[in-house]
């Protein structure tokens, strides 16, 4: 090994115990184990309540008199419905710490979390791209409504935000329904691949995908930026209006120098917290989104799976929106830490 190797092996040895030894990698921990305590919290209470709901999986075959009661037995016994809830509830528990598996779904007899995970990409896109429209379109607006004060501008954007937020997520969804088909075939509708997908070079799958993706998007954007553009706006009057920003103005500097370098970055503090709380939201209300416009994502599984009572395909659901709830909240804490510096990570509750 060569004098040059030796030193790049030991500032990557430096760099790694600098990282393990950091406020960032210490609140990542403490994050994780509090996450794992309350999911664990989190699955029992559903649990429970799953169980407290009249019927079964099952209740559905009762109906047939065409099956036997051999069979139902055999069903039972195959999903664990003649056991009581605290033992179905451990049975669940031990799939997923010993075999990384939520148990199997009754409705697609498979397992729940390879169903899941076929599902969530299609969610998760959908989620981002609404994410990334609506901070697109709000701060701006915020901007201008907040520079612009009680002025014809800032009248006009807040007319339009109370509209948005004024408009249920299913009456903006069937709205856009009614565009599609007035403008067909101009936004597809349906599914989220043309029938033709698989013929496409990849350049064109990416673009049939994001075609079908717009009205979806628009759809979960238009309430969510909304409430941003509002928050945004009232967020930056009160740093306008702060001793420090009058200061910067005395002192000559450009008027867009003083509202984008100082005041917007310090206005942006309770925005970036509010994102994990907007991540976990928008994955709730894709299911307006994924129902009206049959996109195949993780909305209309959960709905699928709770009409049948598909009781692990349910569990296994919800703790996935969990999951992305406590992911979203620790990638705003970072990234709050990283726009500014001088926060400290153990003072973020």
């Amino acid at each position: 090994m060569t004098t040059a190797d030796r030193s790049r092996l030991t500032s990557g040895v430096d760099a790694l115990r600098a990282f393990l030894t950091s406020e960032t990698f210490v609140f990542i921990v403490k994050r994780v184990l509090q996450a794992l305590l309350t999911l664990l919290l989190a699955s029992a209470l559903s649990f429970l309540i799953i169980q407290l709901a009249p019927g079964d999986f099952l209740d559905t075959y009762r109906q047939n008199p065409k099956i036997s009661p051999e069979f139902l037995e055999q069903k039972r016994q195959q999903f664990r419905l003649d056991k009581s809830w605290a033992e179905q509830y451990f049975f669940w528990l031990w799939s997923i710490v010993r075999y990384g598996d939520a148990g199997p779904s009754m409705l697609y007899n498979r397992s729940a979390s390879s169903i899941i995970a076929e599902r969530v990409p299609a969610t998760l896109l959908l989620a981002i791209s609404s994410l990334i429209v609506t901070w697109a379109i709000a701060i701006p607006m915020g901007i201008i409504g907040a520079v612009n004060q009680n002025r014809w501008s800032d009248w006009l954007l807040q007319v339009i935000s109370y509209a948005g937020q004024g408009f249920p997520s299913f009456i903006t969804a069937l709205l856009l329904l009614i565009l599609a088909q007035n403008t067909s075939p101009l936004f597809p509708v349906g599914d989220m691949t043309s029938i033709n997908y698989d013929e496409l070079v990849p350049l064109g799958k990416i673009i049939d995908i994001a075609w079908h993706m717009i009205l979806p998007t628009i759809a979960l954007s238009i309430t969510s930026f909304a409430g941003l553009q509002r928050i945004t706006r009232g967020e930056l009057l009160d740093v306008l209006r702060q001793d420090y920003i009058q200061t910067a103005r005395a002192k000559g500097l450009p008027e867009n120098k003083v509202i984008y370098i100082h005041a917007l970055r310090n206005a942006i503090n309770p925005l970036i917290t509010l994102l994990g709380f907007e991540f976990a939201s928008l994955l709730s209300g894709a299911f307006i989104a994924e129902f009206f416009f049959n996109w195949p994502g993780l909305g209309r599984l959960i709905l699928q799976a709770v009409q049948a009572q598909d009781l692990y395909l349910v569990m296994a659901s919800l703790m996935m929106g969990a999951v992305m709830l406590i992911v979203g909240n620790l990638l705003a804490d970072l990234l709050l830490k990283v726009v500014d510096p001088r926060i400290k990570l153990e003072d973020v509750n």
